[in-house]
């Protein structure tokens, strides 16, 4: 599975619920569409600590590396290098 496939089962399964998951792009924004909040970010940031291994800063939660699944995987593939 991808990493952007994978973040996208994560979210469709932790956030979406009962919403159509095909009407989400990897470039849409996940704040603007009401799919993530400030306590769904946290959990977020939980699952790719524990994923992928990686540290996430407090100045790094911000919607450049956050808002989407392309700003997410990009993020990560920064972070792990």
């Amino acid at each position: 599975m991808t990493l952007r496939a994978e973040l996208r089962q994560f979210i469709v399964e932790n956030y979406l619920l009962s919403r159509d998951a095909s009407l989400l792009s990897d470039s849409a924004s996940l704040t603007e569409q009401g799919i993530l909040d400030s306590t769904g970010a946290l959990e977020l940031v939980l699952h790719l600590e524990e994923w992928y291994g990686i540290t996430v800063q407090d100045e790094e939660l911000h919607p450049d590396n956050l808002d989407s699944i392309d700003k997410i995987a990009a993020f990560i593939e920064r972070k792990s290098g």
